[in-house]
């Protein structure tokens, strides 16, 4: 099978070649090898797309399973290189598989497409069960797989919850699969004597997975190292301007992330003095002054004096009428001065799965610069969510694990806010349309903050920025 051939039939593959998928082939070059047991993208100046013939000959010989492997590749290639769930351990990898074909299954639901899992994957077996649709899934009649009835009884029910949820119309947050399945696994992993119970924990769930076939390079150094964004960031654009336009499953991808459940956590944080004095800086070029203390402007009044000129003052008429020199008489005049504008920057922070590491020394930075901002502190992920400077000192945070500058425009556009500050890592997904005219106009800043910087989305709408990093 020639390259060009491969090339062909994956594009193919997608309906009526939509989703944009040309120009990323036009990016990619696909490579047949058998130093990849099924696919992987190597991430590189000049990426590619390795693919075992082999594989696809015995296992996505139609177009609707090697759409479905060529989509799962993808979803690796976006989510094996966020900081959120480094891929590392197998139960990791394990645990990224059965969220990916979840997601890729509710995409294309019918059953020429889930055949690719459901051919590749037993359900006689466990765990390799939930890497496919539960038995009877396309046909609405969904009975649990026989490899989790073959465990113990207690363990049985949870397992079936958390396959049924893979593949529901919510489908399964990373937050639920990755805390319970681990669990799940390390329950139903078999004992081994002799071991310490750390030892032994890890030494049944390696025996557990090891015979877990899984799709994807898994073992390719540019999926476990990570940093697509800065080994090949014209791959990066493309994949993602791709995924943007697949059609989306009921937790769609904002951005970054999958996840669209509120989860509250409390936050400890520190002072850095280098980045409140770079958080202030910033704070005020958006907030136009220079001044220092609560943001400021000058002013003219009109303010009240004694002056020897003739004014028509009441008082001075009086007194005149009544028979009285008057000498001094009530006036006004115009004096410039320095007074409080009443109107303080609006800080929109970041709170979203890949900014979790970085979010302490924040709320530590925005508390030394509070006369500069809004009282009201705006916690940003999928959703705005509003807290005072009292609730971020006690290190409140709710956050859905997701990324959507939408909700921040939305945000602005309600509550009528022209100084707005943005911290963020960058990857909140290009503004469009009325989205991006509404930051153009406003008056924007961003700090830059994160193990990983995007400064692409938000670039042409950005008036002043910095990065905390440095």
């Amino acid at each position: 099978m020639a390259t060009s051939d491969l090339s062909e039939r994956i594009l193919n593959a997608f309906p009526s070649g939509s989703y944009s998928l040309s120009a990323f082939l036009r990016l990619l070059d696909i490579v047949e090898t058998d130093s990849v047991p099924t696919a992987a993208v190597e991430c590189r100046v000049q990426p590619k797309l390795l693919i075992n013939p082999a594989f696809v000959a015995k296992h996505a010989n139609t177009p609707e399973k090697l759409l479905m492997l060529v989509m799962h590749e993808l979803h690796h290639v976006l989510l094996g290189h966020t900081t959120l769930f480094p891929r590392m351990t197998p139960v990791q990898n394990f645990v990224f598989d059965a969220v990916i074909n979840g997601i890729v299954c509710r995409m294309f639901p019918r059953a020429d497409y889930t055949a690719m899992f459901e051919d590749f994957y037993s359900e006689d077996h466990f765990p390799t069960c939930l890497l496919a649709p539960p038995p009877g899934w396309t046909a609405d009649a969904t009975r649990m797989a026989n490899g989790i009835t073959k465990l113990p009884k207690d363990h049985r029910t949870r397992a079936h919850e958390v396959h049924r949820a893979l593949y529901s119309d919510g489908g399964a947050s990373y937050q639920e699969v990755y805390e319970l399945l681990p669990k799940l696994l390390q329950k139903c992993a078999k004992p081994t004597r002799g071991k310490s119970k750390s030892a032994d924990e890890n030494h049944s769930l390696d025996v557990l997975l090891q015979d877990v076939p899984l799709l994807g390079g898994h073992e390719h150094d540019d999926l476990q190292k990570g940093g697509i964004e800065q080994k090949s960031p014209v791959l990066f654009d493309v994949v993602r301007s791709v995924v943007e336009q697949w059609p989306q499953p009921p937790d769609p991808i904002s951005g970054r992330s999958l996840d669209d459940i509120l989860k509250q956590t409390v936050v400890q944080f520190e002072r850095r003095p280098s980045k409140r004095h770079k958080l202030r800086q910033l704070i005020r070029k958006v907030a136009g002054q220079d001044g220092r203390g609560i943001t400021r402007e000058i002013r003219t009044e009109a303010i009240t004096v004694t002056t020897p000129i003739p004014t028509m003052a009441r008082r001075s008429l009086v007194l005149q009428a009544l028979g009285h020199q008057v000498l001094l008489h009530p006036g006004s005049v115009d004096w410039r001065r320095r007074v409080a504008a009443g109107q303080r920057v609006h800080v929109y922070l970041d709170v979203s799965g890949s900014m979790k590491a970085v979010l302490e020394p924040l709320y530590g930075a925005i508390l030394d610069c509070k006369d500069l901002v809004d009282p009201t502190v705006h916690l940003f992920s999928n959703r705005v969510v509003d807290i005072t400077l009292a609730e971020l000192k006690a290190g409140k945070c709710v956050s859905t694990y997701g990324t959507d500058i939408r909700c921040v425009t939305n945000h602005m556009q309600q509550h009528r806010v022209r100084h707005a500050l943005l911290i963020t890592d960058g990857f909140v997904g290009k503004p469009k349309g009325e989205h991006r005219e509404l930051l153009a106009k406003a008056r924007l800043g961003v700090a830059y903050l994160g193990h990983g910087i995007c400064e692409t989305d938000l670039k042409d709408v950005t008036r002043h920025s910095t990065n905390l990093n440095n």
